[in-house]
């Protein structure tokens, strides 16, 4: 068997990729930059992007099957790029998948998709897209899913996965963020922090992927659809929070911002991001803050029934695996007390 992962350079995609080698799969890469990584796993690698269709096809053909990982990720910034690459580019991933006879074509979408201020609590994958995204990334994200799952048939089986602030050894994303947010000891949060919240363990996400493939090629009938995966675990976002810098190594209070100046703060941020042209894909952002304020946890029913899945590492024991950050250590024989902000310092 024959696969492509499109972003295996990738912190998901790398994970995807070591287990598929373990299994002995022809496994290769399409990504913008070679990686060491890759190469140690024997991964063929394609250069090139999502947006060129001469790269896609290069990479696709003579492959059995696409896991389509690869995307733009941000809490802020303008349309265009997101489109070009999360839009544009899973287009052209479907298109070579036909033109090339891959049957089997499984996308990394996001639980954000469905994310509207307010929350959600337990939701299944009955509810549908937001009508209304408060950023490029979430919004993209719907418009690529809708895409696969139109596409699936009986010559293109294809399925969406949903992962959730997918973290573990190596995270390059959200522990760095919440580590560099923290200043004197203090970590500035719009909120209590007792809003639930489900995350994604590396290990079990790219388990999903490879259930999905796996169903995909024995039962086309479980595709077409979209599936949330989680550890099924949410917990009080303050929680994790404090969890995931005590394993980085760093101590730090959670000092809360009023929402209602935390959601100020982020409306200035994205009309001032907006009029400068900024092509920031990490600043304050109403997103952001939205999801920092609110619950977000899913059901995992259909995933369980249909691919089979269950988190195959919880929650305790992936804390276990991270290591401490090599970055400075805080001095907290300066903190002070929390204090009402000007604006909240959030992980970005």
């Amino acid at each position: 068997m024959k696969v492509l992962v499109t972003g295996g350079s990738g912190f998901l995609g790398q994970e995807i990729c070591r287990r598929l080698s373990a299994r002995g799969v022809v496994t290769s890469s399409l990504g913008r930059r070679p990686s060491t990584t890759l190469e140690r796993m024997g991964v063929r690698q394609h250069l090139g992007d999502l947006a060129d269709t001469a790269a896609v096809s290069r990479a696709v053909a003579g492959c059995d099957a696409v896991v389509h990982n690869a995307a733009l990720a941000g809490v802020s910034g303008p349309p265009r790029p997101y489109w070009a690459t999360n839009v544009v580019g899973t287009r052209h991933v479907i298109e070579q998948c036909r033109a090339h006879g891959v049957r089997t074509l499984v996308h990394t979408s996001t639980a954000s998709v469905v994310f509207r201020p307010g929350g959600l609590e337990g939701v299944t994958e009955d509810l549908p897209f937001a009508l209304h995204h408060l950023a490029a990334y979430p919004a993209t994200k719907a418009r690529a899913e809708a895409l696969v799952l139109a596409a699936h048939g009986p010559e293109l089986a294809t399925v969406s996965l949903r992962p959730h602030i997918i973290w573990g050894p190596g995270d390059p994303h959200f522990v760095p963020a919440l580590a560099h947010a923290v200043r004197a000891g203090r970590l500035l949060m719009p909120g209590d922090g007792d809003n639930l919240v489900d995350t994604t363990h590396v290990r079990t996400a790219a388990h999903a992927h490879l259930l999905a493939l796996d169903r995909l090629r024995q039962s086309p009938a479980v595709g077409g659809r979209a599936y949330f995966i989680g550890q099924g675990d949410p917990r009080p976002l303050r929680e994790i929070t404090r969890r995931f810098l005590r394993a980085a190594g760093i101590g730090a209070r959670w000092c809360a911002v009023p929402p209602r100046l935390a959601t100020a703060a982020a409306t200035v941020s994205d009309t001032f991001l907006r009029v400068a042209g900024s092509p920031r894909t990490h600043a304050l952002s109403r997103f952001l803050v939205a999801e920092l304020l609110h619950p977000h946890y899913f059901d995992l029913t259909a995933a369980r029934r249909d691919l089979g899945f269950e988190p195959p590492i919880g929650f305790e024991a992936g804390l276990a695996e991270l290591t401490p950050l090599a970055l400075p250590t805080p001095d907290h024989s300066k903190d002070t007390p929390c204090r009402k902000p000007t604006k909240p310092s959030a992980p970005s």
